[in-house]
């Protein structure tokens, strides 16, 4: 029988959990998507498996069933079964979010092109295309930087988790 202090943790943790949801879900995740992977995430081994998933959420399968495929779909989960086991483990890729920006970032380039174009249609002197000329050199600079921040998370992490001599 669990006493009240892991009681207590438990509880801790899950409403982190649903917190982090909501963060995720505010950024534009599905709900249950979102839900689902605050949960793997907080996993004491990163990793859950569907029936784990609905009764810690207390939904039906069909909803973890569609929020694993959408994660699976996007990356930021992945599959995994134990050689001998029938039930699959789906495990969180915190790398994920990095692999998730690098993806896109054609998004910077459509933004900084449809304001560039707006800004010859309203004009570079005028309040809107001054406007848009901003909002076009904004997302060329994110587009630029991106990548070096990317290059400069990955050396960072190669280091702090390379073997110490």
């Amino acid at each position: 029988m669990a006493d009240a202090g892991d009681d207590a943790r438990d509880m801790a943790e899950r409403r982190y959990a649903e917190r982090f949801a909501v963060l995720l879900w505010e950024s534009g995740y599905p709900r249950m998507a979102a839900r689902v992977f605050a949960s793997i995430l907080t996993a004491e081994n990163g990793r859950r498996t569907a029936a784990d998933l609905a009764e810690r959420l207390q939904v039906g399968p069909s909803a973890i069933s569609g929020a694993v495929k959408y994660l699976i779909d996007v990356g930021m989960v992945v599959r995994e079964r134990e050689p001998g086991q029938r039930r699959d483990h789906y495990c969180a890729r915190p790398s994920a979010w990095f692999d998730a920006v690098a993806a896109n970032l054609d998004v910077f380039t459509r933004f900084e092109t449809g304001a560039r174009e707006g800004v010859e249609v309203f004009g570079a002197g005028t309040p809107v295309g001054e406007r848009l000329d901003e909002v076009s050199r904004a997302f060329a600079f994110l587009r630029r930087e991106i990548p070096l921040l990317l290059e400069k998370w990955r050396a960072q992490e190669a280091e702090r988790t390379a073997p110490t001599s």
